[in-house]
C-alpha cells in the first residue's frame, strides 16, 4: 500500500520540526548505513498520517517508500500490515506472509528485503490496531534495525495504549532505543490562522475541538456559519454536501475497515464513474493502491454509524458474497468472519471464524486466534457437544499461550464437562493434563497436581497411549517444581520409556527437561546429560517453545548448582535463539538466569543493570522476584538505602508460588540483610519455615545458604550428612579454608570473602577486608574491620572514595562511565560492546544522562558535562 495524502487545512501548520526531524533520521540513515526506528505517536486526529504522507511525498526518487497499515477490524488479520508491504515486494516476504510462517522467520525476511543497497523508508501505520504476529515482527525488527539502511516510521494512538497492552509492552521494551515523536495538537494562534479565511471565530473553534487538526478540517469542511458541536455532526454535515448517490458509495466504503479494493467497491455499489470522483474531490475519500479509503478511521467510524440497518445488512451480505469469491486470491477468512458477525449469520460465522482462528495462529498471532474461537462461539447454539467442544479447547489453547490463564482455565473446564457428558475418557484425561498446565501456570501448583494425579488414573485403564504418556510428563514437571526428587525421577522415567516407545518426540523432550533438571540441581551427573539431549531433540524437531525451555532449564539448573561454566557457554546462546523467534516468555525466563549468574560470580554492576533491563520489559513473576532481590542486595552490600521495600515485594511475591526455588533465595537474601544491620536475633524466626522446608525436599544449596547464615546468627542445628552443599558446609565445620578454595574454584568472589571472614585470624580478615572493598561491599567490610579494630588492628585500607564528580549530575557510577564515552564518541553498540553490557541497556543509560543533564542530544550532553567538570575536555 503506498502513503495516503490525507492533506487536511490544518495538516502541516506546526510541524515543521517533526518534518526536519523525520528528514534528518533518514540523512543519518543514508550516511551510516544504519537503520533507526522512529516512533510517531498521538492522539487520533492529530495528523500521524499526514505528516508521514507528506515526508514520504518530498523523498527522492532513489528513496524507496513501503507502506502497511493495521486496519481497525474486531479481529485484525494477522500480519495485516506486512501483507500490504508484500503486495509490493513480492518474493520471499510475500511468500511467508500467505503461508502463514512464524513471525521471527518473515521478520527475517522483511530485514533481508531492507537490507539492499537502496535505502529504503518502511512505514507501519497505526500499530494500535496491530496483531499479535505483526507486533512481534515489530519488536524483532526494533531489534535489528541497525543492521540495514531503513528508516522505519511507526504510528500509534498513545492516547489507546491502556487499551492496546500488547503494543504498551513492545513500545516500552524498545524505550530508549528508537527516536520518538509525540504529535500535539494544533496552538489557539494556528486554529485561528486556519478559521480567519472562512469568517469561523478561532477561539470557539479551539475551544471545541481542543486543536485537534482532524477536527478542525472537518469542521471547516463542512461549511456554514454554526460550528459543529462533535466531529461526528462535523463529518456527517460534509458528507450531506455530496450528492445522493455519492453518499451510498462512502456508505459501501464505510462498513469495510481499512482499503477497499475497487473490484469490492464495484461488486457492493456497482458501476463507480463520477460518484467516486465526487468523494476523492471532496477529500472525503482518498486513493490507495489498487482501492480506496477513508482520510481517517474517525470519519469512516462516523459514517457507518449513520448508515440504515438494513442498509448496513445489505452490505455486509454483499461484501462476504464478494469476498468469498475474490478474484485476486484466496479469501481471507478473518474479513469475512468480521462481514458475518456484523450480518449476525451464525452459519458464516462459524464457517469462517475457526479457519480464521487457525490461520492466525499458525502465523504466531494467538490473541487473534483466541479472538476468532471466541467469535464462533457466540454462536455455538445448535452446534453438537463434540463441536462445541473442540472450539473451546481451541480457544484455551490460543489463551494459554497468551498467558490468559484464567480464561484458559474456564475453557478447559467447560470442554472437560462436555468430554465427561460424551463419555470420552480418553479425551478427558488429556484435558485434566492441560488444565494442570495451565493451573500450574497461574501459580497453584499444588492444584495443579492434584489435576496431573488425576489425569493418570483417568488415563491409565485406558492403555499405553500418548496422552497417558504426556500426562506422566506433566507429573514430573510438577513434582520437579515442588522439589520432589524421587517423584520427578520416577514419573519422567516413566514419560521417557513410554514416549520413547510411541515415538512421541514432544513428550520425550519435556520428561527429559524435567527429570535432568532436577538431577542437575541435587548434583547428579547425569542431570547434564538429560538436558542437552532434550536440547538437541527439540532443536532437529523444531519444537521452537521447547528449545527455549530447554535453554532456560538447562541455564537455570546449571546456576542452581553453581556450574557457571555450563551456564556461560549457554545464557547467550539461549537468549539470541528465542529474540530471534520472539519467544518471549523464554527469553525473559533467560535473563532472570542471567541476572543471578552475574550477581553470583560477583559481577554486581552489570546483575544490577540487567534487573533494571528485566523490570522494564514486564518479567515474569520470577522475573520480578529476582530482579528485586537482586538490586535489594547490591544495594544491602553497598551500603545504599531502599533495601527492604524490595525485598519485602519479593517476598509477597515469592510466598503464593509455594515454590522452594523462589522462596529460599529471597529468605536467604532476607537473613544476610538481617545480619548486615546486626539484627542477628531475628534470623531464625525469619528462616525457619523456608529452612525446614529445604531440608525435607533435600535441596542442598537451599539448606546450605540458610543454614549458613543461621549458623552465623548463632544457631546451631544439626544437618543430616550430605544436606547441605559441600562449600557451606565446610565453613559451618569451622574450615574456612577449605571453604574458601571451594567458593574461589566455583568462581563465587563474594562468597569466598565472607568465608574468610568467618576465621579468627587477623591475615584472614586483612584478605576478607580487602576482596570486599574490591567488590564494592561496603557494609560488610565495615563489619570485617570493626572486628580487626577489635582484635587491635591497625593501618587499615579505608576503601575506594565515593567519586565526587557523578553526585554533582546525580549520576550512578555505571552512568558516568557510559557518558565518558559517550563524550568521546562512541556510539551505542560500541560502548555496550566496551562495557560488556546489552545495547538495550546502554540505550536506557543514555536516556537517563540526557534527562539528568536536561540535555536533547547527545553533544549536548557532553557539552554540558565538560562545563560541570564531569569529564576531561580533553
Amino acid at each position: 500500500m503506498s502513503a495516503a495524502s490525507p492533506g487536511g487545512l490544518g495538516a502541516f501548520l506546526e510541524r515543521a520540526d517533526d518534518l526536519q526531524s523525520l528528514e534528518e533520521s533518514l540523512l543519518a540513515v543514508r550516511a551510516s548505513g544504519e537503520g533507526r526506528l522512529v516512533l510517531v505517536a498521538g492522539e487520533a486526529g492529530v495528523g500521524k498520517t499526514a505528516l508521514i504522507g507528506r515526508f514520504c511525498e518530498l523523498l527522492p526518487g532513489s528513496v524507496r517508500v513501503l507502506w502497511g497499515a493495521c486496519e481497525p477490524l474486531l479481529t485484525p488479520r494477522p500480519l495485516g500490515p506486512l501483507c500490504d508491504v508484500a503486495e509490493t515486494t513480492g518474493g520471499e516476504l510475500a511468500e511467508l506472509v500467505v503461508g502463514g510462517t512464524r513471525p521471527y522467520e518473515v521478520a527475517l525476511a522483511l530485514i533481508r528485503e531492507l537490507g539492499g543497497r537502496r535505502p529504503t523508508v518502511l512505514v507501519l501505520e497505526d500499530l494500535q490496531w496491530a496483531d499479535e504476529a505483526t507486533l512481534d515482527v515489530v519488536r524483532l525488527l526494533g531489534r535489528r534495525v541497525g543492521s540495514v539502511p531503513a528508516l522505519v516510521v511507526a504510528s500509534f494512538r498513545d492516547d489507546e495504549l491502556d487499551r492496546a497492552q500488547q503494543l504498551r509492552i513492545v513500545v516500552g521494551e524498545l524505550a530508549g532505543s528508537p527516536s520518538r515523536l509525540e504529535l500535539a495538537p494544533l496552538s489557539r494562534a494556528a486554529v485561528s490562522e486556519l478559521a480567519s479565511p472562512r469568517g469561523v471565530d478561532g477561539g470557539e473553534l479551539y475551544g471545541t475541538t481542543g486543536g485537534n487538526p482532524f477536527f478542525v478540517t472537518e469542521v471547516l469542511g463542512a461549511g456554514g456559519e454554526q460550528i459543529p458541536g462533535t466531529a461526528r455532526d462535523a463529518v456527517l454535515a460534509r458528507a450531506g454536501r455530496l450528492s445522493v448517490s455519492a453518499q451510498r458509495v462512502l456508505q459501501a466504503v464505510a462498513v469495510v475497515p481499512g482499503r477497499v479494493e475497487l473490484w469490492l467497491l464495484e461488486a457492493l455499489q456497482g458501476e463507480l464513474g463520477e460518484r467516486l470522483e465526487e468523494c476523492l474531490a471532496a477529500g472525503m475519500l482518498t486513493a490507495v493502491d489498487g482501492g480506496v479509503a477513508f482520510r481517517h478511521e474517525l470519519a469512516r467510524l462516523a459514517v457507518e454509524a449513520s448508515v440504515a440497518p438494513d442498509r448496513a445488512l445489505a452490505l455486509h451480505r454483499a461484501a462476504l458474497a464478494a469476498l468469498a469469491g475474490s478474484p485476486v486470491g484466496e479469501a481471507d477468512p478473518a474479513r469475512l468472519a468480521h462481514h458475518a458477525e456484523a450480518m449476525r449469520d451464525g452459519e458464516e460465522v462459524l464457517r469462517w471464524a475457526p479457519r480464521a482462528a487457525m490461520r492466525a495462529a499458525s502465523a504466531g498471532a494467538h490473541r487473534e486466534a483466541a479472538d476468532q474461537y471466541a467469535r464462533a462461539l457466540r454462536f455455538e447454539h445448535g452446534l453438537s457437544d463434540q463441536a462445541r467442544a473442540e472450539l473451546l479447547e481451541g480457544q484455551a489453547d490460543e489463551c494459554f499461550l497468551t498467558n490468559d490463564f484464567d480464561q484458559a482455565t474456564d475453557l478447559l473446564e467447560r470442554a472437560l464437562s462436555l468430554r465427561g457428558e460424551l463419555g470420552d475418557q480418553l479425551r478427558s484425561g488429556d484435558l485434566l493434563s492441560s488444565l494442570a498446565r495451565v493451573v500450574f501456570s497461574s501459580g497453584r501448583t499444588p492444584d495443579a497436581d492434584a489435576l496431573a494425579a488425576e489425569a493418570v488414573a483417568r488415563l491409565e485403564p485406558v492403555g499405553r497411549t500418548r496422552e497417558l504418556a504426556r500426562a506422566y510428563a506433566t507429573r514430573a514437571l510438577l513434582r520437579m517444581v515442588l522439589d520432589d526428587f524421587d517423584g520427578t525421577v520416577a514419573w519422567g522415567t516413566a514419560a521417557i520409556e513410554l514416549a520413547e516407545r510411541l515415538g512421541d518426540t514432544e513428550t520425550l523432550v519435556h520428561a527429559l527437561n524435567s527429570v535432568g533438571t532436577m538431577m542437575m540441581c541435587h548434583g547428579v551427573a547425569a542431570g547434564e546429560e538429560r538436558l542437552t539431549r532434550s536440547l538437541r531433540l527439540a532443536q532437529d524437531a523444531k519444537l521452537d517453545s521447547d528449545v527455549g525451555r530447554a535453554f532456560n532449564n538447562l541455564v537455570g539448573a546449571a546456576v542452581d548448582a553453581r556450574a557457571f561454566g555450563l551456564a556461560e557457554r549457554y545464557v547467550q546462546e539461549g537468549i539470541d535463539y528465542c529474540e530471534e523467534r520472539g519467544l518471549e516468555l523464554w527469553r525473559r525466563q533467560l535473563l532472570t538466569n542471567r541476572v543471578t549468574l552475574e550477581l553470583q560470580c560477583g559481577r554486581w554492576q552489570r546483575a544490577v543493570d540487567f534487573s533494571d533491563e528485566l523490570v522494564r520489559v514486564v518479567p515474569t513473576p520470577h522475573g520480578r522476584i529476582y530482579a528485586l532481590l537482586t538490586i535489594g542486595l547490591v544495594r544491602a552490600r553497598s551500603g545504599d538505602p531502599g533495601v527492604w521495600e524490595l525485598l519485602d515485594e519479593a517476598l509477597s511475591l515469592a510466598e503464593p508460588t509455594e515454590e522452594l526455588q523462589c522462596i529460599a533465595p529471597v529468605v536467604a537474601a532476607r537473613a544476610e540483610v538481617l545480619w548486615l544491620e546486626g539484627r542477628q536475633g531475628e534470623t531464625e524466626a525469619a528462616t525457619r519455615q523456608a529452612f525446614e522446608r529445604a531440608l525435607e525436599r533435600r535441596a542442598p544449596w537451599s539448606v546450605g545458604e540458610l543454614a549458613c547464615w543461621r549458623w552465623r546468627a548463632g544457631a546451631r542445628d544439626e544437618l543430616p550428612a550430605d544436606a547441605s552443599a559441600e562449600p557451606y558446609a565446610l565453613s559451618i565445620a569451622g574450615d574456612w579454608r577449605q571453604a574458601v578454595d571451594r567458593w574461589r574454584e566455583i568462581g563465587c568472589p563474594y562468597e569466598a570473602a565472607l568465608a574468610l571472614a568467618d576465621a579468627d585470624d587477623v591475615d584472614a580478615l586483612r584478605q576478607a577486608l580487602a576482596e570486599l572493598q574490591a567488590l564494592g561491599a561496603r557494609r560488610p567490610a565495615a563489619i570485617v574491620a570493626r572486628r580487626l579494630r577489635a582484635r587491635g588492628a591497625r593501618g587499615l585500607p579505608r576503601g575506594p572514595r565515593p567519586r565526587t564528580r557523578e553526585n554533582r549530575a546525580g549520576l550512578t557510577r555505571r552512568e558516568f562511565e557510559v557518558l565518558t564515552l559517550l563524550a568521546a564518541g562512541l556510539r551505542n553498540a560500541q560502548i555496550a560492546e566496551r562495557l560488556v553490557v546489552s545495547e538495550r541497556t546502554i540505550d536506557h543509560h543514555v536516556s537517563a544522562i540526557l534527562r539528568k543533564l536536561d540535555a536533547r542530544t547527545r553533544g549536548e550532553a557532553a557539552a554540558t558535562a565538560t562545563r560541570l567538570a564531569l569529564i576531561d575536555p580533553t
